[in-house]
């Protein structure tokens, strides 16, 4: 999406010096016992870039590789959280979508989460980073393990072709949502070519007011008619483009909540949202999810979680909203 911001909650350290970091780090991982203390917090404590110049100091100074260290003396999910978050974000979404295609089974919320959330220039960023690491397009490992509409949607997402946000024609408006409302409601089955034309090409802003004449036209929102036209994989990949053109901290709020409620936390959802969003607009995700789900991201996550896992992502949260 064309969403530019800064409000995360993980900032750069002021007064930042990458071997006093190196030392530390390799004081509290040396001889018996790890202090895991002194890792989160000062991990959560530095932007990933400074991660970064930190890791490249702990080779110079003890010829060791940090991430190495790290998994050796970590486990479980907070070794999966700390790992995250020393790995650069590009090259993060690369490996989970990587993950999500060649696990035992294709994982296709990480799928959908990533294509449909990630900028045209992020999105750009990663293809490059997974072609230099996987030696093959992105492209064409989703179309090895995934099919149908699904997929023609998500190679449209790879492209990263979506009209700039200054483009907005209210003639083709007014068209588009003809279009949509023509494609869905008023035939028997349901044309998926112009759902994935129209909301994998048309701008940010384009599209919000498509969505508004849509409901004009139609005495519907669009979520609804998604909801009633398609289902299974294209039906949650549509959603997922749809939530983030209204509102990608209120899409990431929601997938948070679903990670959290119920019986069992899907960690691997919310270790990938808390990091790759923490320098993004993880501020406004928690004024979202506050809104939306009577309670703060701080209390849902402090009462599904335990232990170092649990300080890392309130570290992360950095603050409660209740």
């Amino acid at each position: 999406m064309a969403y530019k911001s800064t409000r995360g909650t993980v900032k750069d350290f002021p007064g930042f010096k990458a071997n006093e970091d190196a030392e530390a780090l390799r004081k509290a991982m040396k001889g018996l016992g790890t202090d895991e203390e002194t890792i989160f917090k000062l991990l959560t404590s530095r932007s990933n870039a400074q991660r970064q110049e930190t890791a490249a100091a702990f080779k110079t100074l003890f010829g060791r590789d940090l991430v190495d260290d790290l998994k050796s003396e970590l486990t479980g999910k907070f070794e999966k959280l700390i790992v995250g978050m020393m790995t650069p974000a590009s090259l993060y979404d690369a490996h989970e979508l990587r993950n999500a295609i060649k696990g035992a089974g294709t994982c296709e919320n990480v799928l959908t989460e990533i294509l449909a959330s990630r900028s045209t220039d992020e999105v750009n960023r990663i293809k490059q980073v997974y072609k230099k690491e996987y030696e093959c397009e992105l492209e064409d490992s989703i179309t090895g393990d995934t099919s149908g509409y699904f997929q023609r949607m998500l190679v449209v997402l790879v492209q990263a072709n979506r009209d700039p946000d200054s483009k907005v024609n209210d003639s083709i408006v007014e068209k588009d949502a003809q279009d949509l409302f023509k494609a869905g409601e008023m035939k028997w089955g349901t044309d998926e070519e112009k759902f994935i034309t129209i909301l994998g090409t048309r701008s940010i802003a384009h599209l919000r007011k498509v969505f508004d004449k849509y409901m004009t036209i139609s005495g519907y929102q669009i979520e609804e008619s998604i909801d009633r036209e398609t289902s299974g994989h294209l039906e949650k990949l549509l959603l997922a483009i749809v939530k983030c053109v209204r509102s990608v901290p209120g899409y990431f709020a929601e997938t948070l909540y679903n990670a959290i409620k119920g019986a069992g936390t899907d960690d691997c959802t919310l270790i990938r949202v808390m990091v790759s969003r923490s320098e993004i607009d993880l501020l406004d995700i928690r004024h979202e999810f506050r809104k939306h789900f009577g309670k703060s991201l701080h209390q849902a996550i402090k009462g599904d979680t335990s232990g170092d896992y649990r300080n890392t992502l309130l570290l992360l949260c950095a603050g409660d909203d209740e």
